[in-house]
């Protein structure tokens, strides 16, 4: 072998781990953010922001459940408003921790090992605020749950299991579910190793009872390995069930601007846009913050920003083909609404600044320059989040605000209920966040470990040390030089 192959097979397969690390050393590193006797002076900042501005949520469903949804901007037509766009944004943004963790383990893509961690536990707290808007929804959620689970009950009366309301509650309600399943399997052998390592009795018994007895086994780590895989296997469905079951909320529906077929893959794919762009958001900072750049290499950045990429042009095609439908249906409520949208209704700005957020911004990323700058991608990364609101904002509200009847069309404006309401969420979102971050270790312990030429994987990794003093010691034989 070749020092040009070398070279080459370095740029095919970039190193997932940086730096001199043995196993020793990337426990130490990844456990002692967790354990730490002191917490760092910017964690208390960034928690104390996140958690006042949560107390917005509390403050706001208070005065929702004393005074009803009449607090919101929402009326008739547009009944469904900031609520049901934010349920989607934010299942929209729990997509990208079930698919790097199920759909890459499967595919056994390493670059998943560093990111996995966070990525489910956004997937968790992004369904976590997810799950509140429809229940709030009902403006009586004491009432409204108990009519509308769907368990038996003594008069007799059943959800309607044709309606995609109620197919959203078993899809979300299962795809919660067996997301922290598989978050909370991968995380037992690091408890175990937290457990170990914890000076603090009381932290010491607490992660003796996450860790469920691990002691590292062969028969534990054979379990392990089954469960995980399985758990890999029934999630990977969900990834595409949970958002095509939220897109038919919309497409079963008879109303112009939602009847689409194309619905269920533009929003899998835009899902998995938005999910991309708050792991970017979330992991560079983190990774400068706690010196992790070791195991959130640039390239593990590269990648998410090629995968935000792709999904971002598969979203664009959604665009571009939701307006060919509504003219091509020759129907000439279609093709009002597709017009009202875009250029002649009093909404048309929003087309334009979500087209701008998702499909202009992204075309950054064609250039090597901007993948290659930790502030680009951030920046890029804020702005499709913004405009994978605003899509939800524009399907919503401009295709409700003006029904059939011209005598019922009707402009929305959020009050300060629905904007406290949004704000709220997303100072609970980092909340979690920040706890997540201070007592559970944010990268997987042992995946990592797993990738260090001192683990032999599969029982055919060799040493990259020993690789290349084989080759120099070619090199030095090869007359002439270059050959």
């Amino acid at each position: 072998m070749k020092i040009d192959d070398i070279e080459l097979q370095q740029k095919l397969h970039p190193a997932m781990v940086e730096g001199d690390h043995d196993f020793a050393s990337v426990t130490d590193k990844i456990s002692d953010v967790t354990l730490k006797k002191r917490t760092p002076f910017h964690w208390f900042i960034g928690f104390g922001i996140s958690f006042m501005v949560a107390q917005l949520l509390l403050f706001t469903v208070i005065w929702l459940l004393a005074n009803g949804i009449g607090i919101w901007g929402n009326n008739q037509p547009v009944g469904w408003a900031f609520d049901i766009i934010n349920f989607v944004w934010w299942i929209g943004i729990g997509h990208a921790g079930t698919l790097i963790s199920a759909i890459l383990l499967l595919l056994n893509q390493k670059w998943r090992t560093s990111i996995n961690r966070f990525a489910e536990a956004m997937t968790l707290f992004a369904v976590a605020c997810a799950a509140m808007f429809p229940l709030l929804h009902t403006g009586r959620p004491w009432l409204a749950a108990y009519w509308l689970f769907p368990y038996p009950n003594t008069m007799g009366i059943w959800p309607n299991f044709r309606s995609p309301l109620i197919w959203d509650v078993f899809a979300v309600s299962t795809y919660a579910t067996v997301s922290l399943l598989f978050w909370y399997v991968g995380l037992i052998p690091d408890f175990a190793t937290l457990r170990d390592r914890a000076k603090n009795p009381f932290f010491k018994f607490v992660y003796s009872i996450l860790s469920w007895g691990w002691r590292g086994s062969a028969r534990h780590w054979h379990r392990y390995e089954i469960a995980y895989l399985i758990l890999a296997g029934i999630s990977t469905p969900l990834v595409l069930s949970v958002h095509s079951i939220v897109s038919f909320d919309f497409s079963v529906s008879q109303l112009p601007g939602w009847h689409a077929t194309i619905f269920p893959p533009y929003f899998v794919a835009g899902a998995v846009f938005a999910g991309f762009a708050m792991v970017l958001i979330l992991c560079i900072p983190l990774r400068r913050w706690y010196r992790m750049q070791d195991f959130i290499t640039h390239q593990h950045l590269v990648y998410m920003a090629k995968v935000m990429l792709a999904t971002g042009l598969i979203v664009v095609y959604g665009y571009a083909m939701e307006a060919f439908f509504g003219w091509y249906s020759a129907s000439q409520y279609e093709v009002f609404m597709i017009k009202n949208r875009i250029w002649e209704g009093p909404y048309w700005w929003s087309y334009w600044l979500l087209i701008f957020c998702n499909g202009a911004s992204i075309q950054l990323l064609w250039f090597e320059r901007f993948r290659n700058s930790e502030f680009w991608l951030f920046l890029i990364s804020i702005v499709v989040s913004v405009g994978m609101w605003l899509e939800r904002f524009v399907i919503i509200v401009t295709s409700l605000h003006r029904d059939f009847l011209p005598s019922s069309w009707a402009m929305y404006s959020p009050r300060v209920w629905d904007w406290t309401m949004f704000v709220g969420t997303i100072g609970f979102f980092f909340t979690l966040l920040y706890l997540f971050v201070r007592f559970v270790p944010i990268i997987s312990i042992f995946e990592v470990r797993t990738l260090l030429p001192d683990a032999h994987v599969h029982g055919h990794q060799q040493d990259f040390e020993e690789l290349v003093n084989e080759v120099e010691d070619t090199y030095d034989k090869t007359d002439p030089p270059n050959n």
